[in-house]
């Protein structure tokens, strides 16, 4: 039987964004300080001058979709 059946689909859409947002928040800080050559150029580049807001929201909008995509195939779609 499914686990996630008899949970709250806000309660499963807010557990999978919030894992979802910091593991892909991790790859993307790492993957950028690996691609610019440091950790100081990565900043510049993601979080100086107003970046962080885009940088923000990405990652809300993909963990909030994320989110609710997964919750709805478990509750809903998965036997």
């Amino acid at each position: 039987m499914n686990q996630y059946k008899n949970k709250s689909f806000f309660k499963l859409a807010l557990r999978f964004g919030v894992v979802f947002l910091i593991v892909v928040s991790i790859i993307e800080i790492v993957f950028s300080i690996v691609k610019n050559g440091g950790f100081s150029v990565m900043i510049d580049q993601n979080f100086l001058n107003g970046n962080w807001i885009f940088f923000a929201k990405r990652m809300l909008f993909m963990s909030a979709f994320y989110g609710v995509f997964m919750a709805g195939y478990y509750k809903f779609i998965k036997k």
